[in-house]
């Protein structure tokens, strides 16, 4: 009886915040207001989350704007099922890592909300999927299973309804032919590959693209040397003859993505957003311009965590758009790993 009024209360508490009011955010004021309900919500249903927030001694009461929000170690997905659900796992997402290295798992209780996620946000920032065909160069998370990134290009690539979209392992010879008729033809296609592999492709072939987007997801996954930013892209442009490279800032810990259309300036869709934490005190905040540490806010995740302090280091400009610089040396973020074990 008394889990079955929990469940009742549960449900009573998800229907005050649904998908609509996630996917229909168009200003900050909206966003703030959703975010707080989001935090209060998780805050009373994440057993994790709550044990967090009272190490830190935040009382959900004094939480009345986004600065004052705890975010947790995004750590915490290797050593805990962060959930705020009990509704039974639907999908499991797990990073990618080496042998015997402890991978993170995001527990998926409503696979529909990644879905919209990603959709919408697709949408927002480059129109109708059926635009284009979707060639996908993925082939580290093909090898693997559990991967929200093939979750999302595979959905993609159905929705293109184009008999030319498909994923790429090994055969690039054939992905070559496929790239130079499809763009010789004016088909606008999206090339979106993990980066060690558009660096493989251009090896063999040099291109001279005019349809074409490329689209890098990072990660040389212990295949190529480390390079900056900069210098990869110029690589990759000159590879492809494009005057642009197109990234996605998206983790497994995450059911949204930013996406950045050049230079390495990244932006969220509505429903997401980034604080830049100081590198020596995580409960405190820098100006824009300035590097820090990335914490992300996904309304999306409302069935497991939306605040999440990541690894990587960037900064943040007035406009609301960011740029990823790099990640920490050390693997624990400083202030932050009280119960991370």
């Amino acid at each position: 009886m008394e889990l079955f009024l929990f469940s009742l209360l549960l449900h009573k508490l998800v229907s005050l915040i649904t998908s609509q009011d996630i996917f229909t955010i168009s200003n900050q004021k909206q966003f703030e207001k959703i975010a707080l309900k989001v935090f209060r919500f998780q805050h009373e249903n994440n057993a994790i989350y709550r044990a967090f927030c009272d190490l830190l001694k935040v009382e959900k009461g004094s939480v009345k704007s986004l600065q004052k929000i705890p975010f947790l170690p995004i750590q915490f997905f290797k050593s805990h099922h962060v959930l705020s659900s009990i509704e039974p796992v639907q999908e499991t997402f797990t990073s990618s890592g080496t042998t015997g290295m402890i991978t993170s798992k995001h527990l998926i209780t409503d696979v529909s909300l990644y879905e919209e996620s990603y959709r919408n946000a697709f949408s927002e920032f480059y129109g109708n999927i059926e635009d284009y065909a979707v060639l996908a160069l993925l082939p580290s998370y093909l090898e693997r299973t559990g991967s929200s990134l093939i979750y999302m290009v595979k959905d993609l690539i159905e929705l293109s309804n184009n008999e030319n979209s498909g994923f790429y392992l090994h055969n690039y010879d054939e992905l070559i032919l496929k790239l130079i008729e499809l763009d010789n033809s004016g088909q606008n296609i999206l090339l979106i590959g993990v980066t060690y592999a558009l660096l493989d492709l251009i090896e063999k072939q040099k291109f001279q693209l005019k349809n074409t987007i490329i689209m890098e997801t990072g990660g040389m996954k212990g295949k190529r040397k480390e390079i900056i930013r900069e210098e990869l892209h110029q690589i990759l442009c000159d590879g492809f003859g494009v005057s642009v490279i197109h990234s996605e800032y998206g983790m497994t810990e995450l059911l949204s993505q930013a996406y950045s259309l050049g230079n390495g300036i990244f932006e969220c869709p509505n429903w997401m957003n980034i604080l830049i934490r100081d590198t020596e005190d995580a409960l405190s905040y820098i100006p824009a311009g300035k590097t820090g540490g990335i914490n992300v806010i996904d309304l999306a995740n409302i069935n497991s965590c939306s605040f999440i302090a990541t690894q990587d280091l960037g900064k943040k400009y007035p406009n609301n758009s960011f740029e990823v610089l790099g990640r920490f040396d050390n693997s624990d973020i400083r202030g932050c790993n009280l119960m991370v074990y």
